[in-house]
């Protein structure tokens, strides 16, 4: 049987040509709708009719939500652009559109590209724009593999539900490692009440996170325009400010996270994001895959993330939590593999050395390591909010302050600067 196919190349002049050359020849494929915009595109979609879609760079409010109902519809995506046209092509990939041809490519080779998308075939080098393409594409020579675009490191700062000090963590940490000498993005991309912009004394009703992921939506979002949008704190520091209000959450689409998170790597060697704590998939939801998901934006970035750090509390409650958490983070995304940290270390919750103790009831309960011991340091951290600084700035000898630079250290792997001050012990 013949593949059934959708096109959406209204107004390119070669449109009629392809369209009579794909149903002339034996390619095993039949267009069975020419749409005439995005939307006639997503309501043939929806009819079941057809299981593939050919459109063009140009058709008009083509954005990433609309590649992302096609995909939920069970349309596979192919996108074409006009000869040599490498910044459409790009955009089609920032949109999700995998495999992007150009124009003048011989039927056959777009009938095959349609089939490999529909049969999930993954995409190989002829597809336009892709920079990780093995062929030459539009006279371009084949490039060095060499490491993969958008090099640098992502880590999630996630954790159970209540007050473990997430963004302390997450500000901390970005803060640290830039004073390292490593270029950071700190993102606010908590959905439930992100207060990252608070914590550093920023405006927080500027465009932030939200405004890039219309910009990705719209695949018009590159490092320089996310450079724009984000706040530049100090040497090596920029910041990328969350939603202003919590009920805000639907302008934050997965796809549209995933595109930001892949231009913060090309932008930054290192991008720290403070994410929400709920895993729950939203079952019900789940019948219906284009509605927004509030947990959609955590679930992504803890998927995108190269270390998903969990941040605990120290005290027989926060403890529970945690190994809550864990438990369903495990059951929802059984690849990621956390490494945890206890915020908030003091004597007194638990009997005996709380060091010991609570490592081994983590290693008892989730059978994970702890990776790093952040001692309570009330003072420091009372200072840093009501200055709005970090406390790299406000309290250089924190105990507190030390232990983020040695876990930014870890994490990134550039070593603590020898002649550093002795710090004074937390109380």
């Amino acid at each position: 049987m013949a593949l059934q196919v959708f096109t959406a190349v209204t107004g390119a002049a070669w449109e009629s040509e392809l369209v009579r050359a794909l149903d002339r020849e034996d390619h095993g494929v039949t267009v069975v709708r020419r749409c005439v915009d995005v939307a006639d595109l997503l309501a043939a979609a929806t009819t079941g009719t057809g299981q593939a879609a050919l459109l063009s760079a140009e058709l008009r409010r083509l954005d990433g939500a609309a590649v992302a109902r096609l995909t939920a519809a069970g349309v596979a995506v192919v996108g074409l652009v006009e000869p040599g046209d490498d910044r459409s092509a790009e955009r089609l990939h920032q949109l999700g559109v995998v495999r992007v041809l150009s124009a003048d490519a011989e039927p056959e080779e777009i009938a095959r590209a349609l089939r490999e998308a529909v049969a999930g075939v993954p995409a190989a080098g002829h597809d336009v724009g892709d920079p990780r393409a093995a062929l030459p594409v539009l006279g371009v020579p084949p490039a060095d593999p060499g490491p993969p675009v958008g090099e640098g490191r992502l880590v999630a700062i996630w954790g159970p539900t209540g007050a473990p000090g997430r963004t302390t963590v997450a500000v901390g940490l970005a803060d640290e490692a830039a004073r390292l000498g490593v270029g950071t993005l700190l993102v606010d991309a908590d959905v439930y009440g992100g207060v990252v912009a608070q914590v550093l004394g920023l405006l927080d009703e500027s465009p932030g996170l939200a405004a890039a992921a219309r910009q990705a939506g719209a695949g018009t979002l590159d490092a320089d325009a996310l450079a724009r949008l984000a706040w530049s704190v100090r040497p090596q520091l920029r910041a990328l400010t969350g939603l202003a209000r919590p009920d805000r959450w639907p302008e934050l689409r997965p796809q549209g996270v995933a595109a930001v998170l892949a231009e913060a790597r090309r932008l930054s060697t290192l991008t720290v994001v403070d994410c929400g704590f709920s895993v729950e998939e939203d079952e019900e939801l789940s019948f219906d895959t284009a509605a927004p998901r509030r947990n959609g934006a955590t679930l992504t970035v803890l998927e995108e993330a190269d270390t998903v750090v969990c941040v605990s509390g120290a005290d027989p409650v926060a403890l529970q939590r945690t190994v809550r958490a864990l438990g369903e983070l495990r059951d929802v995304l059984p690849a990621v593999r956390p490494v945890v940290v206890v915020n908030q270390v003091r004597r007194g919750p638990v009997p005996g050395d709380p060091r010991r103790e609570i490592a081994a009831a983590l290693a008892r309960f989730t059978g994970c390591e702890v990776r790093a011991f952040l001692p309570a340091d009330r003072r420091a951290t009372d200072a840093a909010l009501a200055a709005g600084r970090t406390l790299g700035e406000v309290a250089p000898g924190s105990a507190l302050r030390t232990a983020l630079r040695a876990l930014a250290a870890d994490l990134t792997g550039v070593p603590v600067p020898p002649g550093r001050r002795r710090v004074r012990r937390s109380g």
